[in-house]
């Protein structure tokens, strides 16, 4: 499927939807399997997924983030597990170009290597010499099962006694797994547990995380002049992330409108539910409430892409505001979705109908921390009224 030179946006979204049978096919697979079918990891590689935010000269695309957000779309409208995959593997792997280029050279063996991680700190890093010694444990880890390399985060005490959390940079060999992903919700992700015992982990390796949040760049020469690492981590990671929670509203319509046609509704003398004027409130409402999710997701995405061409430094308020149209899409693919289900009656209770599939995954979408629309809103008023941050991750 791959072609010589870096292919274009509108290339690499034509590729994901191409992409939609067979991850739809293996979707239910996933879900009872709690992890990615192998068939889907290959097919995403082969079109090339993996390689969206793998520095040039390893052989990557260094797309811009709006390119993330419709091919995360359109995988998304397909599985939405295995879109989250793809998206979590899209920031560890921007990470790890932040680290110095030998130890670039050591991960990015192919340009379809995968990194996953974490932001929370889940060890202790103890200096020792040439490293640290780190011991501990980190949840929710998706696309562990199909990594090559993870990116962890634990607490290192400072010479001043302060402890700093730092970043470090592992192989998944020098890891062990837990398998403890019975979730209600993206199931499919594998997002199991791992765990660090006495791991030795070379300087090189580490880095602080308050610096990279900061945005104050990583030490990485060969790619310092490079747009892709220009913009702060987590409007990065929040504009990675918005695709795929897009792509669940628009697969939740996919399906509503599938079913349509053969559906009537019961105890009433509508012979189709498509006459009724309650479902056409239903879908309107629900329709307009995803165009409003795509206009905060490209809103985002435009923003990181155009201050990374610029080069420009960003201000507080638009920190805040990335995290708060993380947010909103979250906020808004999930009323969508809700409207979605409640209009596909009795029959969509039954575990064969995607639909089920779709509402428990964004539900666990809008849990996770970084994306709770309630903390994103609370941040992004607290900003805007005057006050200080009250958290790193801006």
């Amino acid at each position: 499927m791959l072609t010589t030179g870096v292919p274009t946006r509108e290339q690499l979204v034509r590729r994901a939807t191409d992409l939609r049978p067979l991850l739809s096919g293996h979707a239910a697979w996933a879900e009872e399997n709690r992890r990615v079918h192998d068939e889907s990891i290959e097919a995403l590689a082969d079109a090339g997924i993996f390689r969206l935010r793998v520095p040039a000269r390893y052989g990557g695309y260094e797309s811009d983030t709006r390119t993330l957000v419709e091919v995360a779309a359109e995988l998304g409208r397909a599985d939405g597990s295995t879109a989250w995959t793809a998206s979590v593997y899209w920031i560890p792997g921007w990470m790890a170009g932040l680290f110095p280029d030998a130890v670039q050279d050591e991960v990015f063996t192919s340009p379809d290597v995968r990194v996953c991680g974490t932001l929370s700190p889940g060890g202790m890093a103890a200096p020792a010499d040439g490293g640290v010694v780190v011991n501990g444990q980190w949840k929710f880890i998706s696309g562990a099962l199909h990594a090559h390399w993870q990116i962890i985060v634990a607490i290192q005490p400072t010479p001043e006694g302060a402890p700093m959390p730092v970043m470090a940079l592992v192989p998944m060999a020098d890891l062990a797994i837990v398998d403890d992903w019975y979730t209600a919700g993206l199931k499919g992700t594998g997002s199991v547990t791992t765990v660090a015992q006495n791991l030795f982990v070379p300087a090189e390796r580490v880095l602080p995380l308050p610096v990279i949040v900061q945005g104050q760049g990583g030490v990485s020469q060969a790619g310092a002049d490079s747009p892709l690492h220009r913009p702060p981590l987590l409007p990065v990671a929040s504009a990675s992330s918005v695709g795929a929670v897009l792509g669940l509203a628009k697969a939740a319509a996919d399906e509503f409108f599938r079913r349509l046609p053969d559906r009537k509704i019961t105890y009433t003398d509508y012979a189709s539910q498509s006459q009724a004027p309650l479902t056409h409130l239903q879908v309107a409402e629900a329709t307009l409430k995803t165009d409003q999710a795509e206009f905060h997701a490209l809103r985002l995405a435009d923003l990181v892409d155009a201050k990374s061409a610029e080069n420009s430094p960003w201000t507080l308020r638009e920190r805040v505001q990335a995290r708060a149209d993380l947010g909103a899409v979250c906020g808004l693919a999930k009323e969508a979705v809700d409207i979605f289900q409640t209009a596909s009656g009795g029959s969509s209770i039954y575990s064969d109908v995607p639909i089920q599939r779709i509402s428990r995954d964004v539900q666990a979408v809008n849990l996770h921390a970084l994306m709770h629309p309630n903390t994103n809103n609370e941040l992004y008023g607290r900003v805007l009224c005057g006050l200080e941050p009250n958290s790193l991750y801006i």
